[in-house]
């Protein structure tokens, strides 16, 4: 929603003082007479994010308020600062608070999957800590090796395949799912409706561009749910910084930040491919690194369906691209529309600056989609139109 309110939008100063309140009085809860010293603050649009050394570990300290992201409630859409803060007293004592669902998914895997996930050090007072997990990400490793981009995420795949399809997983995932990250309902929650176009009239230049992509993406339907499109548990989450290789490309791949769900199938490709593509697209590592990245995109998904029969092939590829384009659609709005007030981190600074190219390859995919394109011709479009726009 716009930064228009009849109440006073609360101020980034007081919320970021809040959370290091917060997290500061948690450490004492959770580790009474350790030495606890406050670290960097790390930008982030979701919640608020900062590096903590308690006694002799450093960790990650992590609030959210209300369950919605940083840039919604310095916008204003959960009322004023004093609203806030006293919804936010309640909603860290329920239940199903967002970073207590988080906290069980990460204790989950842990124990119940051979996934290896960030360690969750302990929950208190609306705060998670999680201890950090050393060594390059997905992105780092594929700057460096764009060649090996299918391996690498086939790799990561494929681990979290075989850990959220193991029983213990798939029983203990609906009383702890976290149903806000999920691509599609992001999507529907930002542009439903007269308050949607409201909020892409904030986008600046790329608004007109982006309504028009959003109508498309509207009008668009999923594939009918087949033996290769049925709800399976997703990471949710699964974006190149969030996939760390400890011991380097050849080793093993370990996750942060789950967002554990039933969802449509292709949900935790679409992501992946989605921020990829926004980095080629923001960040342009050079024409080779562009093409030879590319042709990695195109190998993972062979790699996922190659032995698929053709219909169930072309149900998971379109749903596959109607997803990627939601989830950058979600990420570009999010990056452009953010309050000033609210430090971004360097890859959001980068989508924002480079929105129009971004806005361009959404556009001509979205149109290619919605012209009822078969869906492989669609993909090999897609990908040329990255190409293209990253090289220009």
């Amino acid at each position: 929603m716009p930064e228009t309110h009849s109440h006073p939008v609360p101020a980034a100063a007081d919320v970021y003082r809040h959370a290091a309140e917060q997290t500061m009085r948690a450490a004492a809860l959770l580790w009474p007479g350790d030495p606890v010293r406050p670290g960097t603050h790390v930008p982030s649009v979701t919640g608020c994010v900062q590096q903590i050394r308690v006694g002799d570990r450093d960790l990650y300290a992590k609030v959210s308020y209300l369950g919605v992201s940083l840039a919604s409630v310095l916008r204003g859409t959960c009322g004023d600062w004093q609203t806030v803060r006293a919804a936010q007293a309640a909603y860290i004592t329920s239940p199903d608070a967002l970073l207590k669902r988080e906290a069980a998914q990460l204790g989950m895997l842990h124990h119940h999957s051979a996934l290896c996930v960030a360690q969750a050090e302990g929950i208190a007072a609306g705060v998670l800590f999680t201890r950090p997990v050393a060594g390059p990400t997905l992105a780092d490793l594929v700057l460096k090796e764009p060649h090996r981009a299918a391996d690498l995420m086939t790799k990561a795949v494929r681990a979290v395949d075989e850990a959220l399809n193991q029983p213990p997983v798939t029983v203990r995932i609906a009383r702890m799912a976290i149903r806000e990250r999920s691509i599609d309902a992001t999507f529907t929650r930002k542009f439903n409706g007269l308050s949607g176009r409201v909020y892409l009239d904030l986008a600046g230049e790329t608004a007109a561009v982006l309504a028009a992509v959003v109508a498309r993406l509207r009008r668009a339907h999923f594939a009918v749910p087949n033996g290769a499109l049925a709800s399976v548990v997703t990471y949710g989450d699964l974006k190149p910084e969030h996939i760390i290789f400890p011991s380097g490309a050849d080793g093993q791949p370990a996750f942060i930040d789950p967002g554990l769900a039933r969802g449509r199938a292709a949900t935790d490709e679409a992501k992946l491919i989605s921020r990829m593509v926004l980095g080629l697209l923001t960040s342009p590592p050079g024409e080779d690194s562009v093409r030879a990245t590319v042709a990695g995109l195109d190998a993972f998904v062979q790699a996922r369906t190659g032995d698929w029969k053709k219909d169930a092939r072309a149900g998971w590829l379109r749903q596959l691209v109607v997803l990627w384009l939601m989830d950058s659609v979600n990420i570009l709005t999010t990056y452009l529309t953010a309050p000033t007030r609210l430090p971004l981190p360097e890859h959001g600074l980068r989508i924002a600056a480079r929105s129009q190219a971004v806005g361009t390859v959404l556009d001509r995919v979205s149109a290619v989609l919605e012209a009822g394109t078969e869906p492989h011709t669609v993909w090999r479009l897609a990908l040329a139109a990255v190409v293209e726009e990253a090289t220009r």
